[in-house]
């Protein structure tokens, strides 16, 4: 049964001149006099009360500016917050408990940092009544009950010290100035300050002004400032971001220490093996991006990112994905892999200044996917450059021959370009941009067709990110090179691009090499795999490329830390730290697999 119809307007695709009005003009509604849609200040607004929700208007605009949907009955009475008219929907909310860790995963623009800020008293919730918000008093008695109804009253009184670390660290030198060292002895409430900037590795930039620093050094500054300070909630937003896997994993640990002290900890994290060793519970947030967002009940955390893989919440017997997403029972063996050598480089050397990057020579097949692990700063994208030619070796011979052609993805993507991403792709492709093979494999999964007619340089971060991998994959080549794909992609998101890049791999009969963070994105992607070790910022050695299983062994046993396999979903798992799993594999030599 419908209860609720949601109706969503996006100002900035709607073009009302341009279009000619038609989401009015065939709207079914108009001809009984019945305006279900009437225009104010030259843009539409949608009666949901009138609307008949026939979808007619959403087919008909062009520029995919409309969103109508409807809901369960089972979710009236449970909208916490709505923005305005014809705009987002939020309905419940995360359940903090003292002790743990509350993890939230979900899509982009579902609702995760709306949640946090919510929480953290930035936004005052409205119960969905934009036009006449209720007051604390309506809001507790709202969530009476529950334990949301002692937390807002603790909130609205000011007894409840609540600190956000926000998502988007680079926007921080924007509001606060000075040096890292400074800025955290400052804010040093706990007296932990010490102990936290040694896990988090900041003596390196202690002396550095915070507008000099890189996106991994301003997280890490940001956690520590954020963990440093003496409060009752802790809500993080996305830590992991610009990390690499040993940092996210130290990270995760000095959050994690915060339940000693019996805090209140709500984290929103992308990286689901982080996730996972970061969390005790998770809620689980679906919907349709940018119109409603769900928080589901709180689960066990393996239950939990268990069923947000599967896409199917039993306890609500709601669907919120066609297909499960399952990972490889075990790795690819090299008779399995197969194939001719496409590309074989020599030993190299490339130097810089205070930098020496050393690489073994190897090769790579048709039709296979090299994963490239390693720190921050140790040489990856520079082996990258090398093979796309970039770049110039200083010994050895350089890694390509002239009639092997390369697609390079660059780690940091421009926003240079003047026009529509229905124009960047269209030029790039070219006749093959209209076949059917495009738009199935690389057109539709990565859902691009809400964002032709977008100007590149209106993007945000994510939409921005999969433009540039559209791009990389639509020129015909021999080898595509992605530095870091998966960056302000969500889980979904990063999947569905690493099941792309192979598809178009395998389908093409090409080779590709992939630099990522995301142990779990490498492990659905990879074939095999190239480990960088040294000293970041110093020296790095790439080694040669090696068979998944070794190659995450070798990786892992450098990083010190230890992976099962999920027995459901055959997901990597992080092991905690000294757990009996966690011996057990490093006493047997089997950090990644075990047989």
């Amino acid at each position: 049964m419908i209860g609720i119809r949601v109706a969503v307007i996006d100002v900035d695709k709607c073009k009302p001149n341009r279009c000619g009005k038609v989401c009015f003009r065939f709207c079914p509604m108009v001809r009984t006099n019945v305006e279900a849609i009437r225009f104010e200040d030259g843009k539409p607004v949608i009666s949901e009360i009138l609307c008949s929700g026939c979808g007619i208007c959403v087919k008909k605009c062009p520029f995919k500016a409309l969103s109508i949907v409807n809901l369960s009955d089972e979710l009236v009475g449970e909208c916490t917050h709505r923005f305005g008219e014809n705009s987002f929907r939020l309905f419940r909310l995360p359940m903090p408990s003292p002790g743990n860790v509350l993890g939230l995963v979900g899509k982009n623009g579902i609702g995760k940092s709306t949640s946090l800020k919510i929480l953290s008293g930035k936004i005052r919730l409205n119960l969905g009544r934009y036009d006449d918000p209720p007051g604390w008093q309506e809001i507790i008695q709202y969530f009476r009950g529950s334990i949301l109804q002692t937390y807002f009253e603790r909130l609205s009184r000011g007894e409840l010290r609540v600190i956000h670390k926000p998502q988007y660290v680079d926007w921080i030198p924007r509001a606060v100035s000075g040096e890292v060292g400074e800025l955290l002895e400052r804010v040093d409430e706990r007296g932990e300050l010490r102990r936290i900037a040694e896990m988090l590795d900041l003596k390196a930039v202690w002396n550095r002004s915070l507008d000099v620093l890189s996106g991994g050094e301003l997280q890490r500054v940001a956690i520590a400032a954020t963990i440093c300070r003496d409060a009752d909630v802790y809500l993080i937003d996305e830590p992991t971001s610009y990390l690499d896997v040993k940092q996210r994993l130290e990270a995760a640990k000095a959050i994690r220490s915060l339940k000693d002290e019996d805090k209140m900890i709500i984290v929103a994290e992308h990286d689901l093996a982080i996730l996972d060793y970061l969390s005790d519970q998770v809620c689980i947030l679906y919907g349709e991006p940018g119109v409603y967002g769900v928080v589901s009940h709180v689960h066990g955390v393996r239950n939990g990112i268990n069923i947000y893989l599967d896409g199917y919440i039993p306890d609500e017997n709601v669907r919120f994905r066609r297909e499960g997403i399952v990972f490889h029972v075990k790795p690819p063996t090299p008779t399995s892999l197969g194939g001719d050598e496409m590309l074989r480089w020599n030993d190299m050397v490339k130097t810089y200044e205070g930098f020496r990057l050393t690489v073994s020579g190897g090769y790579v097949r048709f039709g296979e996917v090299i994963g490239v692990l390693g720190p921050n700063g140790i040489g990856k994208t520079t082996f990258i450059k090398l093979l796309a030619g970039i770049e110039r070796p200083d010994g050895g011979a350089p890694p390509r021959e002239d009639e092997i052609t390369v697609s390079y993805k660059p780690q940091y993507i421009s926003t240079d370009y003047d026009g529509t991403v229905m124009d960047l792709l269209r030029s790039i492709a070219r006749e093959s941009f209209t076949s059917s093979w495009y738009q199935s494999e690389i057109m539709r999964p990565l859902n691009l067709d809400m964002l032709l007619d977008r100007n590149v340089t209106d993007l945000s971060g994510g939409e921005l990110q999969k433009v540039a991998i559209a791009a990389c994959l639509s020129r015909e080549a021999s080898l595509y090179l992605l530095d870091e794909p998966s960056a302000y992609l969500d889980v979904e998101e990063r999947l569905i691009v690493a099941r792309t890049i192979r598809r178009v791999v395998e389908g093409r009969n090409v080779s590709a090499f992939v630099v990522e963070h995301d142990i779990i994105a490498q492990d659905f992607i990879a074939d095999r795999l190239m480990i960088f070790t040294g000293v970041p910022g110093e020296m790095g050695c790439a080694g040669a490329p090696t068979t998944l299983e070794d190659g995450m062994n070798r990786f892992l046993k450098e990083m010190n830390i230890t992976f099962r396999r999920d027995p459901s979903t055959k997901r990597p798992r992080v092991n905690k730290e000294g757990s009996k799993l966690d011996r057990y594999q490093k006493r047997i030599g089997q950090y990644y697999y075990v047989s």
